[in-house]
């Protein structure tokens, strides 16, 4: 085939032509304007010859480009159909993280012991006699602790798996401490973790499936943090770390606090579903029974609150001077019948016996507080002497406020009866001392 050099065209039939041509295999390019400009040596040759000489390798790189292209597009659509399909199976399996990994101790004091809730989640998961690893740091003293078996819980999904110290079965995990280093062997097909399930492992006694443990493993007494290494099944691992800090010691002082008052009750009141309601109004310093008719029981009333923060209660006790006694020397003995009853009872009237001056007339008291820490306590209208001796008639085993009955607040009430013996006066009279003791 001859060169451009020897191709001889005409200007005239150049001017007729306005095509221009890349020539594929080559660097040379042949336009119109080169033609029109230069006169090429040897034999002539028409435009005619040099078109169909371009056509002709155009032709052949066109043909030869779109079968390049036919062939990339056939392997795109191969690789798409591949991909689809899941061809991608066939990749090699390469490790993974574990992820959300974390242990939670129950106590991070240092040299303390504690129980250790250790969690994560297994991307490829464990499978038949694989096994789950965990590395403890020095420090930690698994390898001389008497942590076992009974004293681990393993779970899958919160669902606890069964675990033996040796010999296990399908579904069953051997278990086995070695230097500082915990392992979960696989038994069989049924003992595997499911890829991505959320896997916890309890050690100490929060391990309460089957058996409840007894034994926790104590921390370093360093004060740092400790990097723990695990492994699930072949595949994946990861590290995780807990920091060991000393406990913080925080102080207070708190004020203690005590008040105790007495308030005086109207007329007309009920003291302790007693049938015989208050005679007369009392105040926080009387208790006016005034003129007591014989075979009429009078009945006063007062009532008492207490308010403390003492951490283990209070208690109030009530003692009279003397005898209610005139200035004659008669008096009014103390319920029943002069006998002085500490055993709460219900009242009864005097008996009014002329051999026994005690009989002529008595009086009492009782409380609406039913736990006040007595030996016997009072119940409904159930009635004690007055004494020179201190009566418990009020308590409580912890703080109070004051204003919750039983707890800080009661009332007491007082009864006095007599029969036609009893001497005349008009000057009885003792006085009562109330103490409140609060235990702090």
């Amino acid at each position: 085939m001859r060169s451009i050099e020897e191709l001889k065209v005409t200007g005239s039939l150049l001017n007729k032509t306005a095509v221009s041509f890349f020539w594929y295999d080559s660097v040379h390019y042949l336009s119109t304007d080169f033609l029109r400009s230069s006169v090429i040596r040897g034999s002539p040759c028409s435009v005619q010859v040099i078109y169909n000489f371009i056509i002709l390798k155009y032709m052949y790189v066109y043909r030869r480009q779109v079968a390049i292209e036919k062939g990339i597009a056939t392997l795109l659509a191969l690789a798409l159909v591949l991909w689809v399909t899941g061809t991608h199976m066939f990749m090699k399996a390469e490790a993974a993280n574990l992820t959300y990994i974390k242990d939670t101790l129950s106590n991070s004091a240092p040299s303390e012991a504690s129980n250790h809730t250790i969690q994560f989640l297994s991307p490829t998961g464990v499978t038949t006699t694989q096994s789950i690893v965990i590395t403890f740091p020095n420090g930690f003293n698994l390898s001389t602790s008497t942590v076992a078996f009974d004293d681990i819980d393993l779970a899958e999904g919160g669902v606890d798996e069964t675990l033996v110290a040796a010999g296990a079965t399908v579904a069953q995990w051997n278990v086995a401490i070695a230097g500082q280093t915990l392992t979960f062997t696989s038994g069989g097909a049924s003992a595997i973790i499911a890829p991505n399930a959320t896997v916890t492992i309890e050690i100490g006694t929060n391990a309460t499936f089957g058996t409840t443990g007894n034994a926790q493993l104590t921390n370093p007494s360093a004060t740092t943090s400790y990097e723990f290494t695990a492994t699930a099944g072949t595949a994946d691992s990861g590290q995780f770390r807990v920091a060991i800090v000393d406990d913080v010691l925080v102080t207070a002082n708190i004020d203690t606090t005590l008040t105790f008052t007495v308030t005086g009750v109207t007329s007309g009141a009920t003291v302790n579903t007693s049938t015989t309601t208050t005679a007369a109004v009392t105040t926080s310093d009387t208790l006016p029974f005034g003129t007591l008719a014989a075979n009429v029981s009078k009945t006063l009333a007062q009532d008492l609150a207490v308010t403390t923060n003492a951490r283990n209660g209070f208690v109030v006790t009530v003692e009279q001077s003397q005898q209610l006694q005139s200035s004659t020397g008669a008096d009014i003995d103390g319920f029943v019948n002069g006998n002085w009853t500490t055993t709460p009872t219900a009242w009864s009237a005097p008996t009014n016996n002329i051999a026994n001056e005690n009989t002529w007339g008595h009086w009492g008291l009782t409380s609406e507080d039913f736990v006040t820490g007595r030996t016997s306590e009072f119940s409904a209208n159930t009635w004690v002497a007055a004494s020179t001796t201190p009566i418990i008639i009020m308590g409580h085993t912890g703080p109070s406020d004051g204003a919750t009955a039983g707890e800080g607040l009661t009332r007491i009430g007082y009864q006095a009866q007599i029969a036609t013996l009893q001497e005349a006066g008009d000057d009885y009279n003792t006085s009562l001392t109330y103490i409140a003791t609060a235990t702090f």
